[in-house]
């Protein structure tokens, strides 16, 4: 059974920084797209960021500049390192991956990691 388990989140100050690990496992043939999204209470879940297999990325325009998607295809593993934070990134992040397994093709999603920008 495929599962993403994220790691990293925390609480940090303005100004401060963090990264993300998202590890996916069980069945896994091949991983395609994989990003992070975030939700913040009242507000639809957002991408923040994506990665395509082969390392092709894509930032929303709130966080170019200052956060950098990357990956470790050996050990099926995203990450998002997260600098000069601020107050409007505090949410709940989450992992999302495309992934090709034994049981099937399928989107899946982690449990979410909650990060907290204190000003």
């Amino acid at each position: 059974q495929v599962q993403l388990v994220e790691s990293g989140g925390g609480l940090v100050q303005l100004g401060g920084s963090l990264r993300l690990s998202c590890a996916a496992s069980g069945g896994i043939l091949s991983i395609n797209q994989m990003g992070w999204y975030r939700r913040t209470p009242g507000k639809q879940r957002e991408l923040v960021a994506d990665i395509t297999s082969r390392g092709v990325t894509n930032y929303a325009n709130s966080v170019k500049g200052r956060f950098t998607i990357s990956r470790d295809n050996a050990k099926n593993t995203v990450y998002l390192q997260m600098n000069s934070l601020k107050p409007e990134d505090t949410a709940v992040y989450y992992c999302n991956a495309d992934i090709r397994a034994w049981s099937g093709p399928n989107d899946y999603w982690g449990q979410g990691t909650q990060v907290t920008v204190s000003s």
